[in-house]
């Protein structure tokens, strides 16, 4: 067959635009905590049949963003204060793993690349942004070290978690209204990890997740 009649593959199915729609609008609250959907109304509104809209609404259940209660229907889910403990305590672990295993893997070209992403943070923090780019920003920032250590393992579970973590990050923005982290709050974060101290950098990941799960669990509201 002629190479000519072949047409180009679509990347994105159906299935992960559905998934990347209804994420954005529960990472930014524009679908509240505990609203019920319908797979009707789903597809509806998105446009699309209901077998790629299952697959999606699976994703999104696997990501811990939308709970499927049999007979009952589907809900985005809640957020209570076990929930960010278990979030913030397993990010640090990955965290620091990710720092063990990238840390003699560092460059010169990459470390700057670091700082670049720092800058573009604080950009979109300077030009009063949308919330939801000033999370994809620090996501960004804390992707870096993931992506240095080259494991691949490590970068799925990375992966797996960053919805959740956008979903909590809205959370803690809309509480305390500002769009995204105070301008000087990775600093010391990037200036570490280009320097020449694991253990400081270690050090400085406990309290720094430490320090994001305290002011997380103080945006929740009283049960």
């Amino acid at each position: 067959m002629p190479l000519a009649n072949l047409k180009p593959i679509e990347t994105r199915t159906l299935r992960e635009q559905a998934v990347n729609r209804l994420k954005t609008q529960i990472v930014t609250g524009q679908l509240g905590k505990g609203e019920r959907l319908t797979e009707t109304g789903l597809a509806k509104a998105l446009g699309i049949s209901r077998g790629p809209l299952r697959e999606a609404i699976r994703d999104l259940v696997e990501m811990g963003l939308l709970v499927s209660k049999p007979y009952t229907g589907i809900f985005v889910r809640g957020v209570t204060k076990r929930d960010i403990e278990e979030l913030y305590s397993l990010r640090l672990a990955l965290e620091q793993f990710a720092f063990q295993e990238c840390w003699g893997k560092r460059s010169e070209v990459n470390m700057a690349d670091l700082r670049a992403r720092h800058t573009r943070l604080t950009r979109v923090i300077d030009d009063g942004c949308s919330p939801q780019e000033a999370i994809e920003r620090e996501l960004e920032l804390h992707s870096w070290c993931y992506e240095v250590s080259d494991h691949s393992l490590l970068q799925k579970s990375w992966n797996q978690l960053r919805p959740n973590l956008s979903f909590y990050f809205t959370i803690h923005q809309q509480a305390h209204e500002r769009a995204g982290p105070q301008r000087d709050a990775h600093d010391l974060y990037v200036s570490l990890a280009c320097g020449g101290s694991l253990d400081a950098m270690l050090d400085h990941l406990t309290q720094h997740m430490r320090q994001g799960m305290k002011q997380a669990l103080a945006a929740l509201p009283d049960e």
